[in-house]
């Protein structure tokens, strides 16, 4: 039984606080927000909060029931609100008993397979919500500014984040699954490598990285080259972020109800569809944001499916690992996508080759990743392999 904590006559509800603080934070100037929320004693309504709703161990009891328990939303709204407040310890005490008490000490081994590329769509979607918001902003400093300003402005947002992966600082047990080996991390790439399927997500991604490099760097250089303003490829940049909102949850979605190797086809197939649609458009302002919007669906959405396979063949335990390698080959293809991109225009003054090569890479990933056995691999039979 968990503990329960009498309610002041004054308390009101944590949903209705929390509600208040998020309104009181919206509402102030980004500056303002920041020193503002940083001080506790600049934030009287996070402090009243803590002290009605809020135990030592980190409990956030809800009030709005007879029982008066606690909640995943009480817990993550009230965690968030620390991280604003910049308080990594409470945040830590309200972490660890959600962990322990709302997770059974292991949330890796209460989130459902299905649901892990769910919760890689949905970490992603935040991720090109980013996209979405710098873009934009970007081209605006840049030309307000200068382009060394906009990139310090850049370097110091990405600083602030560091102290996000903080509560990621403890080892977690990772549930076994697919053909996860009793040895350590060698044994279980040799077991990786020596499977097919394994190859076939390394080429699909590093084409991914191709594709996604090359538009990335050079979609400013295209619109420049059909006359357009810059403004228009920073509006194309952005509307790709917006559109991977929707398309890495989507793709969360789908891999609870498909098979991911065909979900990688489509996404896949439809890349070189797209380009296709592309050459043969008028260069205009809606040519691009089409373009920009069609492609974003697919733009990240291919994480979702690729780290689901990975687990789901491998296990979580060394999930990182061989996820990140597979990363590695994405990285290899972008290098190639930013670089060859270049060389192309230098050589011949216009994109044509590359958007060509894009889509027969494009085609060729898709069909890559139909060989792909996506039922879990028995350790036994990898291991002969």
């Amino acid at each position: 039984m968990l503990p329960t904590v009498r309610p002041s006559d004054s308390a009101r509800t944590p949903r209705h606080a929390l509600r208040a603080l998020g309104l009181w934070c919206a509402l102030l100037p980004g500056a303002m927000a920041q020193d503002a929320c940083s001080a506790a004693a600049a934030w009287p309504l996070w402090e009243q909060f803590t002290q009605r709703f809020m135990q030592d161990d980190g409990r956030v009891i809800d009030y709005t029931t007879a029982q008066q328990h606690s909640t995943s939303e009480g817990q993550s709204y009230a965690m968030f609100f620390a991280l604003v407040a910049n308080q990594p310890e409470r945040f830590e005490r309200l972490w660890r008993w959600s962990v322990t008490n709302l997770a059974g000490g292991n949330v890796a081994a209460r989130l459902p397979a299905d649901r892990r590329a769910f919760a890689s769509g949905f970490i992603n979607a935040g991720g090109s919500f980013g996209q979405f918001v710098f873009a934009p902003l970007s081209q605006w400093l840049i030309a307000g500014f200068g382009w060394v300003t906009a990139l310090f402005g850049l370097a110091a947002v990405t600083l602030l984040t560091i102290p996000l992966a903080w509560p990621l600082r403890h080892k977690a047990e990772h549930p076994e699954g697919g053909a996860a080996v009793s040895g350590g991390m060698g044994d279980q790439l040799r077991v990786a490598f020596a499977d097919r399927s394994y190859w076939c997500l390394h080429a699909g991604f590093l084409t991914c990285g191709f594709h996604i490099a090359f538009l990335a760097t050079h979609l400013p250089g295209a619109v420049d080259l059909c006359g357009l303003p810059g403004s228009v490829s920073a509006n194309s940049l952005a509307l790709i972020g917006l559109a991977n909102i929707v398309g890495g949850l989507a793709a969360g979605w789908a891999c609870q109800r498909y098979r991911m190797k065909w979900l990688l086809f489509g996404m896949y197939a439809s890349r070189a569809v797209m380009v296709g649609l592309y050459l043969v458009a008028p260069k205009t302002d809606l040519t691009f944001y089409l373009f920009a919007f069609g492609l974003g669906l697919t733009w990240l959405a291919t994480v979702p499916p690729t780290a689901g396979l990975v687990g789901k063949l491998f296990g979580l335990r060394y999930l990182g690992t061989l996820f990140g390698l597979t990363l590695l080959s994405h990285q290899i293809g972008a290098f190639f996508g930013a670089w060859l991109g270049g060389i192309a225009l230098v050589e011949s003054g216009n994109y044509d080759w590359m958007w060509y090569a894009d889509m027969v890479l494009a085609g060729l990933a898709a069909l890559v990743n139909l060989p792909i056995r996506e039922e879990k691999l028995q350790p036994a039979a990898c291991g002969a392999r």
